[in-house]
């Protein structure tokens, strides 16, 4: 059951400032870039239809604070780059989907994941409210600025960590994108290899092993999650990139003019 909501598309001043407090990587920016950040959040408030899942009532908080962070990539390229869809949607903690994978025999396997967000194309994105506010210990992480990412990376059509952008640019974006994620991969590689072998990689003991990596290793996952990734940490907390991959930092801040 969704409960659709529009917001009244003005952040009061109150609510701005708990919003700074609550996420204060947005106090990076300067005063004019705030002040723009939040004339654009109104901009998005007034464009989107919220739509709260499982019972979440989308209150004004709720929607300011992922607007705020949903404009954060775009606040130099414009609101326009989100215009192929309207709704967002909130659940009150992480939702199952299902998915489906095909072994090497080509015999499609079944099984429910759990996610804190998801963005479908030319549709709506889903987001997880718990991971909105939460914010994942040992990485740089944003659920919000992910999940927008990937719409920034869709525009062109494809999911393939690199958005629109003229020929030339593009090429060299991609070298620096490619370069960077096979560099990542490799040190993931060797994170792993250094695991206690009676160790599940995937559980919340493995941590403490892999925090030594720039990024969550999720972002070895392929170039559409690489880009998300990098996405939110240029936003959060940029000198993970900039010390570990610095072409596709400088490729990242031309493209967000950040």
């Amino acid at each position: 059951m969704f409960w659709p909501v529009r917001h009244d598309p003005q952040i009061g001043e109150i609510l701005w400032q708990r919003l700074l407090l609550d996420y204060p990587f947005l106090t990076k920016r300067s005063a004019a870039d705030l002040a723009k950040l939040r004339s654009l959040s109104n901009r998005f408030l007034a464009s989107k239809q919220f739509a709260g899942a499982q019972g979440l009532m989308i209150d004004d908080y709720c929607g300011a604070a992922i607007a705020a962070q949903a404009c954060l990539p775009v606040l130099h390229l414009g609101l326009h780059w989100y215009d192929d869809f309207e709704q967002i949607i909130v659940y009150p903690d992480q939702f199952r989907v299902r998915a489906s994978e095909a072994d090497e025999l080509g015999l499609v396997h079944e099984s429910d994941e759990f996610l804190a967000g998801q963005t479908i194309a030319s549709g709506p994105v889903i987001l997880s409210w718990a991971d909105v506010r939460d914010c994942q210990p040992g990485f740089a992480f944003n659920v919000v600025i992910h999940e927008f990412a990937h719409k920034l990376d869709l525009r062109d059509g494809e999911a393939d960590g690199c958005p629109p952008l003229p020929r030339a640019a593009r090429r060299a974006w991609r070298a620096a994108l490619h370069n960077a994620y096979d560099e990542f991969v490799k040190l993931c590689d060797e994170a792993y290899d250094g695991l206690p072998p009676t160790l599940d990689p995937d559980s919340d003991a493995a941590a403490p092993f892999l925090r030594h990596l720039p990024l969550d290793p999720y972002a070895a996952q392929d170039h559409a999650e690489f880009f998300a990734v990098c996405a939110e940490v240029i936003f959060t907390d940029p000198v993970l990139i900039e010390k570990s991959f610095p072409v596709f930092y400088h490729r990242l801040k031309e493209f967000f003019k950040s």
